[in-house]
């Protein structure tokens, strides 16, 4: 199945030399999956998503060279906000960014889509992984907010759930800048008015929304809405201390970088003429 999905994709030219650009010194695959080669067809299937969006993307220029750990809210059920970020990323940085991002440990029990993931560059969210994957000059999204913040109701939209310390430790630990981003429009792109946890239980999903269009759409209330997201990169911060501190000093760096994509999320949203 995987082979006819490959052998279907048309390899987006922007695509390709975006990844042709970017040195990443692997032949083949590397220890975590990672093919340059089949990275090209699956950023190039997220391309559309990135285009359904129609992206408005400021100040992408903040994303520097080198190792750096790229910070945004996350929301909207669906990774969408994520694929936005990493395609930006790719297209719009100078130089070209190819983004490994972080993701939930249930992720590699989803048969097919794992082994996808993990050509496009996706790895579980393991800390040596990610400080390793540092070391050697990646640019890492994590989303510190996790499922919590996905899965997200509308009656808390655009309000930030706790932020996780990982992170922070591991730009400590590897000296890596933080770029703190916003999105603004992944939130009515797919609404959920609640969380049924049992229902997340039996299906071993870390949430189970639920869309106030079920009765009226049935499965179709899933589909995404074509909302305009808005991706704001701010300037990125550094911060100095011991990685292994306690926790209350790491929970005031983890603050910081929080109450900026906070103030980010509220400036986009007060800016914005429309979702769509």
């Amino acid at each position: 199945m995987l082979r006819d999905v490959l052998a279907s994709v048309t390899v987006v030219p922007e695509i390709a030399r975006a990844i042709d650009a970017i040195p990443t010194g692997v032949t083949g695959y590397d220890q975590w999956g990672f093919s340059p080669e089949q990275s090209k067809l699956w950023y190039s299937l997220g391309y559309w998503a990135y285009r359904y969006f129609h992206p408005v993307i400021e100040g992408i220029e903040h994303v520097p060279a080198g190792r750096v750990l790229i910070v945004p809210n996350h929301s909207g059920q669906l990774p969408f906000d994520g694929l936005v970020v990493a395609v930006a990323c790719l297209l719009k940085a100078q130089p070209p960014r190819l983004v490994r991002a972080m993701a939930e440990r249930w992720f590699p029990t989803l048969p097919f889509l794992n082994i996808a993931l993990n050509r496009a560059g996706v790895v579980t969210g393991d800390p040596l992984t990610c400080r390793n994957l540092l070391d050697a000059e990646n640019a890492i999204l994590v989303f510190p907010e996790g499922a919590r913040g996905s899965g997200k109701p509308w009656s808390r939209r655009y309000q930030l759930v706790d932020f996780g310390r990982g992170f922070m430790r591991l730009a400590l630990q590897t000296n890596a800048p933080i770029v703190p981003v916003s999105v603004v429009g992944a939130e009515e792109s797919i609404i959920s008015v609640a969380n049924v946890k049992p229902l997340a239980k039996l299906l071993h999903t870390p949430y189970a929304p639920i869309s106030p269009f079920i009765p009226l759409l049935g499965p179709l209330a899933y589909m995404p809405l074509p909302t305009c997201f808005h991706v704001t990169f701010g300037e990125p911060m550094k911060f100095e201390g011991p990685f292994d501190d306690e926790d209350e000093a790491i929970d005031a760096k983890v603050q910081v970088v929080k109450d900026r994509v906070q103030s980010m999320i509220d400036e986009g949203l007060a800016k914005r003429q429309g979702v769509f």
